[in-house]
């Protein structure tokens, strides 16, 4: 019963315990305790009521109110009192006035087994709630770090680690593949995440991700910690290879050695924590040709073409040294080109050689053949820079001319034909890309120009939920490994020059206007 004096003085306890216990404050959980009682007594007298409980801080003693408004003409005596009424029930009433709540004690009551539990329910949910705030507010800046606990339990190969005064979930693919954890194990992970969830963990942890390699090497080498190097990028395959880039900001110092430590202390200490994973430390430079050469390692490079526009780079070298820079199941370049946000290709002297010759033969048969020039002129253009008609059109006398051998008449003529087969040429897309029947979203997505439209139209992909369906390599292409070969794989795009973010930004925007539609 609620009216015995030891009922009301457990209730401050059990309040103390619980608060002390959660790391939450005495006075939620006695609010959650009134909340429930109050609930319960809705029960008892009736849900129409509004029922207000009160419980003394200091005693434990409970009040019972029912909350009423007084009003001129009472029509729900459950919710309504009249100015006359109110001033009989208590001296502190005398000078409410119409339009006032007062309180009206009720009876002490025994709680029935279902009232009993609504209360139960309405407390420990209360409880949860503000132990999850608690539990939020406690490790919302712990994001970005490493933590350290205990692996609590296993649960569908996801790990629930026990930080202290509150658990975390390292989710199954986030862990390092093949590692061995049990119960009972002191475990590192990076806070990938905080955040508010109505149900399950707020805490997410990773070991997968490149970022606890970084935090690794942040505890492990001072410099980092100092800020006397630099960390700019790094790349995973978790459990298997990992690189990552580093910078000097104090010119005096080697990034690589300081990272490597002593005998290799320091990497070794990073290389231990993730289970043997193979760490390559790359030194970074302002030339991406020396970074790419560094990080395709073991491998000797030749020479390396840069595209800065389009973020491309063309890595020649030996036929021996292919294998070394594509590295088991293409692991060695897909990790550098992550490490670098360029696309990588990797070629041999006489790929590069014969994409050279086959790129100056068909820039220079688009010239002679739209634009009927001699053979001879068209590889004099190609050779000057011109690689397209598009190109020449853009162009001027003044630029033309100062190619040898071709005189102002010529440059004029030149730059006349260029113009009217870009009118000639735009009119028959316009007209094929009708034909083909695209859609108008397809056709007015930004970044699309009419030559790549007639394309996707040829194979088929006529609408924008066709068009954001695909993978960015889908249009750029690339090198596949099949059967052991390195294969090339021809893009839907890959004639437009598009570069992997381009293509990325591209697919992204289509997926993101279908999801807002």
């Amino acid at each position: 019963m609620l009216n015995r004096r030891a009922d009301k003085l457990e209730l401050i306890r059990i309040a103390e315990a619980v608060a002390l216990e959660k790391s939450i404050d005495k006075e939620l959980i006695i609010n959650s305790m009134e909340t429930g009682i109050a609930k319960a007594a809705k029960s008892k007298f009736g849900q129409e009521n509004e029922i207000e409980v009160q419980i003394n801080r200091e005693n434990g003693e409970i009040g019972i109110f029912r909350k009423l408004i007084i009003t001129e003409n009472p029509e729900n005596l459950n919710t309504e009192i009249s100015l006359k009424d109110a001033h009989k029930i208590s001296d502190e009433n005398k000078d409410k006035k119409v339009g006032d709540t007062i309180l009206q004690a009720l009876p002490a009551f025994d709680f029935g087994r279902i009232a009993a539990q609504t209360a139960k329910q309405v407390i420990s949910f209360n409880v949860r709630e503000a132990e999850r705030d608690r539990q939020f507010n406690d490790f919302k800046d712990k994001k970005d770090t490493i933590l350290s606990g205990i692996v609590k339990r296993l649960e569908f190969g996801n790990v629930i680690v026990d930080l202290g005064r509150t658990e975390a979930i390292i989710q199954k693919n986030e862990m390092i593949p093949r590692e061995n954890i049990k119960a009972g194990d002191r475990i590192k992970a990076y806070c990938s995440d905080v955040r508010r969830e109505p149900r399950g963990q707020q805490i997410f942890l990773s070991r997968a991700h490149p970022k606890f390699m970084e935090k690794l090497f942040i505890q492990e080498v001072p410099e980092i910690y100092d800020g006397l190097i630099e960390i700019i990028s790094s790349a995973r395959d978790p459990g298997s290879r990992a690189k990552i880039c580093v910078k000097a900001i104090d010119n005096s110092l080697d990034p690589v050695g300081a990272c490597v430590g002593m005998r290799g202390s320091r990497v070794q200490a990073v290389v231990n924590e993730l289970q043997g994973e193979k760490i390559d430390i790359v030194n970074w430079s302002e030339d991406p040709a020396v970074i790419v050469s560094n990080a395709l390692s073991p491998a000797e490079v030749q020479r390396v073409n840069v595209d800065t526009n389009n973020k491309k780079l063309d890595v020649i070298l030996t036929e021996e040294n292919l294998s070394k820079a594509i590295g088991r199941r293409g692991q060695n370049v897909r990790l550098a080109t992550k490490l670098m946000n360029y696309e990588i290709n990797i070629m041999t002297d006489q790929e590069d050689s014969e994409k050279r010759q086959t790129e100056f033969k068909e820039k220079t048969e688009n010239f002679v053949k739209n634009l009927e020039l001699d053979e001879t002129l068209g590889q004099l253009l190609v050779a000057e820079g011109f690689s397209s008609i598009d190109d020449l059109k853009d162009s001027s006398v003044e630029n033309i001319v100062k190619i040898e051998g071709i005189e102002e008449d010529t440059a004029k003529e030149l730059l006349e034909r260029a113009n009217e087969f870009y009118k000639k040429d735009q009119e028959e897309i316009s007209k094929k890309i009708k034909e083909l029947g695209l859609d108008n979203d397809l056709i007015n997505h930004e970044g699309l120009t009419p030559g790549m439209l007639v394309t996707l139209g040829e194979q088929k992909i006529l609408t924008l939920n066709d068009f954001a369906d695909l993978a960015s390599d889908e249009l750029t292409g690339g090198y596949d490994i099949v059967k052991g070969e390195r294969v090339k794989i021809k893009g839907y795009l890959e004639d437009f020059a598009l570069s992997k973010k381009e293509a990325d930004d591209l697919v992204m925007s289509a997926r993101n206007k279908i999801y807002k539609d």
